[in-house]
């Protein structure tokens, strides 16, 4: 049984429309969610081993702006790159590629956890549109505070690229290793919330296109960090932060805000790495903020 959709009588969830393109030797799928006409269009990218759901709330709370999400090359509907490749650099390339593809190179870039690690990469430039980092990978995970933690997880995936195929791919989606995933991160009390988020994860955080694909995501998800694209990314940012995010502390964010040449952060309290579930509607009002902020100026 289907936990409730959370925040009914808050907002309405939109209806999108799956659309599909080659993009970057990739078939990439996406979803647009429509509004008034001539709106302003957003494009958000998500995090590493989730799809377009991940983003869905966010979007429901930015229900004046066009919404474009695409599941990235790997997970969900989207293939991974025939050659089989993963990195930065590769998922840079092609969100470039599917801005141009889908006509949005004037859109909102915004992308949380991983997504932050792609949107950076590929914002640097001359770019001058607004960029919002959500819970922004500002630290290397393998030297976090979290590090023992992330150190597991390696050798998780590690064991599973060893494994036989089927064993490797079962092992990988282990529904207890995603359940302990989501235990960790969820922060709510609520537990009408946090069984709607326990069921995110199960339904999607195992979609992905191939073992060595996802394993090399994950060996690309820890090999950079915001600082390493911060200077380089002349666009207004936003970095939507909170000060218990078990991935990146709250002194990585600040610190990495002083990076960009024009950054502002805005803190979430009590709160983790799943503001995108727990915090939808205060992370939507800060963006609404902060690009009414870029209009007026």
């Amino acid at each position: 049984m289907n936990a409730p959709y959370p925040y009914a009588g808050l907002m309405s969830p939109r209806i999108g429309v799956e659309c599909t393109a080659e993009v970057d030797g990739t078939t990439t799928h996406w979803w647009e969610y429509s509004a008034k006409p001539k709106a302003t269009t957003i494009v958000m990218i998500h995090g590493f081993r989730g799809d377009h759901h991940g983003l869905q709330l966010i979007g429901d709370a930015l229900h004046e702006f066009r919404i474009l999400i695409p599941d990235i090359p790997v997970f969900g509907s989207s293939s991974g790159w025939p050659d089989g490749s993963v990195s930065i650099d590769g998922y840079g390339r092609w969100l470039r590629a599917f801005l141009t593809a889908t006509s949005t190179q004037t859109a909102i870039v915004i992308g949380h956890s991983f997504g932050s690690l792609i949107v950076a990469n590929a914002m640097r430039g001359d770019r001058t549109l607004p960029v919002v980092l959500i819970n922004p990978i500002s630290q290397r995970a393998l030297s976090g505070p979290k590090r023992f933690t992330t150190a597991i997880a390696s050798a998780w995936y590690g064991v599973g690229g060893l494994l036989p195929e089927t064993w490797g791919s079962a092992w990988l989606g282990n529904p207890l290793f995603v359940r302990l995933m989501s235990a960790l991160l969820a922060k709510s009390r609520n537990p009408g919330l946090r069984a709607w988020i326990h069921e995110q994860h199960a339904r999607y955080f195992s979609l992905y296109s191939d073992r060595n694909s996802l394993i090399g995501a994950f060996a690309a998800s820890t090999s950079a960090s915001i600082p390493d694209f911060a200077s380089e990314i002349g666009a207004p940012v936003l970095l939507v932060a909170a000060d218990h995010d078990d991935i990146t502390p709250l002194a990585a964010q600040i610190a990495v805000q002083r990076q960009f040449p024009n950054a502002a952060l805005h803190v979430l309290s009590d709160v983790g790495h799943l503001v995108h579930y727990e915090r939808p509607l205060e992370t939507a009002s800060a963006i609404r903020e902060f690009l009414a902020r870029q209009s007026d100026g």
